[in-house]
């Protein structure tokens, strides 16, 4: 007779630990679903839109190509090549003045020149036609002293578009160029210096290489937000893949033809990413920065010249505007500054709030568990999710409404007649589409402060608190979340500004009766009053001054 062999039981301790082993796995898996839920919010826009392919809209584009299609590709092409060589040469050589020679007026034009992020491009736009467009005082004067006839260039152009996006756009490259110059120091040139090379031939040949990695991710940023724009652009009457989605939603009314062209955008944008990590390669990007540098001591014209230069570029891109805008709030008087207002100042903060508030708690629970996992490099489902700030947000408001009317009709529809309520649009229109729009656009804006902040704090204390008996909530909420604060308020700011400027969302998606600050700019300046704009538009950069000195702080921590 065969002999078998049982196994015996596993001891009650033992099926305790099994008990316990297998909670621990199911607690890590639940900690991974914040990212997954981002990555799928970021993940359904773009599948939408790619999905509109399906739809048959040949006469829509026979029109488009026959008419637009030509022009749209040709603008575009204009703006990219325009703001990213524009943007280069002013912020590289603005950053390489600053962070490498000393002259007059260095010290605060080091964060003055960071002041212009504070202002729209769209307030910059409609400031820039309100001074030198026929009527403005610009070209009045000059005519005056000329004669009628005299030339004048042509503000409403292609160069006029592209001069206004570089004065906003170009603190891109000049803060992450400025912080990889910081960190090189100047032994690297003096050794150049040593082997016989200029100081010129040094600056191309050690100093711009090495920058390179960060000039390219500071290009790609305005590139990226130049390939968004949809405010400057309608001033203007330039015509742009984001006119062009605006005017198939609301001109055609055709959502479908309008994700179409929101795909080729998103093209446009795949591009710029991934030109920048051709560009990026395998350099490194950050340095340790040099504290004790010496600048190289200029003197004579030479000082002077470089003081004028900065001084000129922080005139002309911040003092400038915010001085018209200041004298047409004084002109206009109290006369706006009314319950309507009032109201666009309540509606502005209740949007930005709520997805500051919302987007801030899901980067702060992605993070976190990143550390319970012990990675240092983010998962492939956070690197999905921080994407979202590439996606502009017309593309954004394009993919969500069309997935709401999805889930409006098929899913939410068929419910509430099984339940004998009269079917209508639940979610399209809603405040959860737009807040939604927020939450995409700008995660990685609150992502990375406070990223930054928890990879300050030592795995030590998490690991005391779980010898103590602590599991992940509680030293999430007694050790991290004080330690975090700093970080969570600036991720918050940052999201919550960012927010209220975001212009193509909020037009496109906001429920009825919701206009925003943007949205009266918006109004205003397509009527062409320019002095009514000029009150909201004021308050917007009042607003962005605090998240830009936020920047300016960090910067000089890097």
């Amino acid at each position: 007779m065969p002999h078998s062999t049982t196994q015996p039981l596993p001891t009650e301790s033992e099926a305790r630990a099994v008990q316990a082993a297998n909670y621990q796995r199911w607690i890590q898996r639940l900690w991974r679903l914040p990212a997954w839920i981002m990555a799928g919010l970021v993940l359904l826009p773009i599948s939408v839109i790619v999905l509109s392919w399906g739809s048959d809209q040949t006469e829509i584009w026979q029109h488009l190509i026959e008419t637009q299609l030509g022009t749209l590709l040709k603008n575009t092409l204009i703006l990219v090549v325009g703001v990213g060589l524009w943007v280069v040469a002013l912020g590289v050589s603005l950053a390489w003045l600053v962070a490498t020679c000393e002259f007059p007026g260095r010290r605060w034009l080091d964060w003055a020149l960071m002041l212009p992020l504070a202002i729209p491009t769209y307030v910059v736009a409609f400031v820039v036609l309100g001074l030198m467009d026929y009527s403005g005082p610009v070209q009045t004067l000059w005519r005056q002293w000329l004669g009628n006839d005299a030339w004048f260039p042509d503000v409403r152009s292609p160069a006029g578009v592209v001069f206004v996006m570089v004065t906003v756009l170009y603190p891109y490259v000049y803060m992450l160029a400025r912080s990889a110059f910081l960190a090189q120091g100047r032994g690297l040139m003096d050794a150049s210096r040593l082997l016989g090379h200029s100081p010129w031939k040094s600056f191309w040949r050690v100093a711009l290489p090495m920058a390179r990695p960060a000039i390219a991710a500071g290009t790609a940023l305005a590139l990226m937000e130049t390939l968004a724009d949809f405010g400057a652009v309608s001033v203007f009457n330039y015509d742009t893949f984001t006119t062009a989605i605006y005017k198939s939603w609301f001109g055609f009314f055709n959502l479908p033809a309008a994700a179409q062209l929101a795909s080729l955008l998103l093209l446009f944008v795949g591009l710029a990413l991934y030109a920048e990590q051709r560009a990026r390669g395998n350099s490194r990007f950050h340095q340790q920065p040099q504290r004790n540098r010496e600048a190289y001591q200029l003197s004579g014209a030479k000082a002077w010249l470089a003081s004028g230069y900065c001084l000129l570029v922080v005139v002309v891109a911040f003092v400038i505007p915010v001085g018209q805008l200041l004298l047409w709030v004084i002109e206009t008087g109290a006369s706006d500054m009314n319950q309507r207002y009032w109201q666009l100042i309540g509606h502005t903060f209740s949007l930005a709030g709520m997805a500051a508030a919302a987007t801030t708690l899901l980067a702060l629970l992605v993070a976190y568990s990143l550390r319970l996992r012990g990675k240092h490099q983010l998962s492939g489902s956070a690197r999905i999710a921080s994407l979202g700030y590439a996606l502009p947000g017309s593309v954004l408001a394009v993919g969500i409404m069309l997935a709401f009317a999805f889930f409006d009709q098929q899913l939410i529809n068929p419910l509430r007649e099984l339940l004998g309520l009269e079917p209508r649009q639940v979610l399209v229109g809603s405040l959860a589409a737009l807040v939604l729009a927020y939450m995409i656009r700008f995660f990685s804006v609150g992502f990375g402060p406070v990223q930054s902040s928890l990879e300050r704090i030592r795995p030590s204390f998490q690991e005391a608190a779980h010898t103590l008996g602590a599991n992940q909530w509680q030293v999430l909420k007694r050790i991290y979340l004080p330690l975090l604060t700093p970080g969570l308020l600036t991720a918050l700011l940052l999201v919550l500004v960012d927010t209220m400027k975001e212009m193509p969302a909020t037009l496109l998606l906001r429920p009825f009766g919701w206009d925003t600050l943007a949205v009266r700019i918006y109004e205003m300046t397509s009527e062409g009053e320019w002095e009514r704009a000029a009150l909201p538009a004021l308050t917007l950069v009042l607003i962005s001054i605090p998240p830009v000195i936020v920047l300016i702080r960090r910067s000089r921590n890097h």
